[in-house]
C-alpha cells in the first residue's frame, strides 16, 4: 500500500449521505449473522458474514476486546418543585474524586427545564421494580465541555450507584435508536464478555461476537486479550467546529491489564498482528503506547496523520457522519479508502451504527495528512 497523499481536512470532509432506513434500530437475529465488509486490501471490498472473521486472521494473531459493561445509566425523576428531569450518569466517581470521600457520587448529564440549585433534592422514580431513590444536586463538574453535573445518590439502604442504576435505570440507547429500551436491548446492547461495569454506550464492534465465533478463533490459534475503556456519552457528541484542531475530546476512564501488555509483547515478538475490536480498544492501546500508563483517563484524539504504534487490524462498525470516529478510522485505513468503503456500504444496504454491521480494516502506512 502506498502512503496517503497530503491534504488538509475539515469536519465537512467526513460527511456522507445516509438514508434513514439504513440506521439499524434493532440487532440482527443472531450476533454473528451481521454482515462484515472486508476492506483490508486496495482492491474491491468483499462482502462477508461476520462469522467468517476467524478465517481471515492468522494463527498467532492477537484479538483485543474492550470488556466494559454497559450500565442502566438513564434515569427519570423530578425536582422538589415537580419539574420532570432525565439523568444520564456518565461515571461513578472514585472515593478520592468525591467531595465527601464516599462511593456514592456520580457525574452526569441532566435534561431539565431549569437546573436545580446546589443542595437541591431530586427524586428519581422507580423502574419496573417500583420504588425510587433521592439524589442531591451538587453543582457543575469541572469537565472541559462544562456539560456535566455532580450528584450524590441516596438509596433507601446500602445500595451503591451501580445497584441503584440496575434497579431503577434504563439501557442508555444511542439517540438515533428511536424505540424505548426493552428486555431485548438489555441483553443485546451488551457484549457476551462484558465484565467491568461503567459504560454508558456499548463497544459496538464487540456486539457481533458470540460463543461460536470465540470458539472458532481459539481453534484457529488466534489469541485474545482485553482492555477496559468505559465508553461515555461524548462518543455521540457532534463536532461543534469546522476546524478539527479546535475540538476538545471528552475524557474516558481506561485500564490496561498487565496480562494484555504481556500478550501484545509476545504477539509482536512472534510476528503476529494486533487486532483491535472497536475504536475504544484502539484509543486504549494507543494511549498506553504513548504514556506507558496502564490506567487513567484518556482524551486521545486520533485524526489523519496519526502514527499508530500498536494496532495492525481493526474490526469496527460504521460511524456517524462528521464524527471523531470517522476521523479515527480514516487515520487508520486511509481517508480515500474509508470513504470508498462507506459509499459501497450505503449502495449495498449495509446496516449502520450501534446495532448495524461491521467492517475489517488494515492499517495504512504513515501519511502526511493533517487536520486543520
Amino acid at each position: 500500500m502506498q502512503p496517503q497523499r497530503t491534504r488538509d481536512f475539515t469536519v465537512a470532509d467526513f460527511d456522507f449521505t445516509l438514508p434513514d432506513e439504513l440506521i439499524a434500530q434493532h440487532p440482527a437475529a443472531e450476533r454473528s449473522a451481521s454482515r462484515l465488509l472486508d476492506g483490508r486490501s486496495d482492491e474491491a471490498p468483499v462482502d462477508r458474514i461476520f462469522r467468517e472473521l476467524p478465517s481471515l486472521l492468522n494463527p498467532g494473531d492477537l484479538l483485543v476486546f474492550n470488556d466494559t459493561q454497559v450500565v442502566k445509566a438513564r434515569l427519570f425523576g423530578e425536582k422538589a418543585s415537580g419539574g420532570k428531569l432525565e439523568l444520564l450518569i456518565e461515571r461513578v466517581l472514585l472515593p478520592h474524586e468525591a467531595l465527601d470521600g464516599s462511593a456514592n457520587e456520580v457525574v452526569g448529564h441532566i435534561r431539565v427545564s431549569k437546573k436545580p440549585q446546589p443542595g437541591g433534592l431530586l427524586h428519581m422514580v422507580g423502574g419496573l421494580k417500583g420504588g425510587g431513590f433521592d439524589a442531591t444536586f451538587l453543582g457543575r463538574w469541572p469537565d472541559a465541555q462544562g456539560q456535566l453535573f455532580r450528584l450524590r445518590l441516596q438509596g433507601p439502604g446500602t445500595e451503591t450507584p451501580y445497584d441503584l442504576m440496575a434497579q431503577h435505570g434504563h439501557v442508555p440507547l444511542p439517540p438515533y435508536i428511536t424505540h424505548a429500551d426493552d428486555a431485548d436491548d438489555e441483553r443485546r446492547y451488551q457484549t457476551v464478555f462484558a465484565r467491568v461495569p461503567g459504560a454508558v454506550a456499548a463497544p459496538t464492534a464487540s456486539l457481533h461476537f458470540d460463543e461460536g465465533v470465540l470458539a472458532a478463533l481459539k481453534a484457529r490459534g488466534v489469541e485474545t486479550a482485553s482492555v477496559t475503556l468505559h465508553v461515555g456519552a461524548g462518543t455521540f457528541a457532534p463536532m461543534k467546529t469546522e476546524q478539527i484542531s479546535e475540538h476538545v475530546m471528552h475524557h474516558e476512564r481506561y485500564a490496561m491489564p498487565p496480562e494484555t501488555v504481556q500478550a501484545i509483547a509476545a504477539c509482536q515478538a512472534r510476528g503476529g498482528r494486533v487486532v483491535a475490536v472497536g475504536t475504544t480498544t484502539v484509543r486504549t492501546l494507543e494511549t498506553w503506547a504513548r504514556n506507558s500508563e496502564t490506567q487513567g483517563d484518556t482524551n486521545i484524539f486520533i485524526t489523519p496523520g496519526f502514527r499508530f504504534e500498536v494496532v495492525d487490524l481493526l474490526v469496527t462498525n460504521f460511524h456517524l457522519p462528521k464524527s471523531t470516529l470517522m476521523m479515527l478510522v480514516s487515520a487508520f485505513a486511509g481517508y480515500e479508502r474509508v470513504m470508498d468503503l462507506y459509499r459501497h456500504a450505503v449502495a449495498s444496504r449495509y446496516r449502520f451504527f450501534s446495532y448495524g454491521d461491521a467492517m475489517l480494516l488494515q492499517r495504512q502506512p504513515p501519511s502526511t495528512q493533517r487536520c486543520s
